[in-house]
């Protein structure tokens, strides 16, 4: 019984994770693929849309 509890925490868990490490490879592949201007300007409307002041 204690083995199931075990196997069905770590399966549990690993989905979340797995989706978790591969948003942030997909992140960090686009980043080193995107233009510096594109992903700047990018950045700059996300930054006015939520209300933040950047300038």
């Amino acid at each position: 019984m204690a083995t199931q509890t075990a196997t069905r925490s770590a399966t549990g868990t690993l989905g979340p994770a797995a989706l978790a490490a591969a948003i942030g490879l997909a992140l960090i592949a686009l980043s080193g693929v995107v233009q510096a201007d594109a992903l700047h300007d990018a950045a700059h409307d996300v930054r006015h849309a939520t209300g933040f002041p950047c300038h």
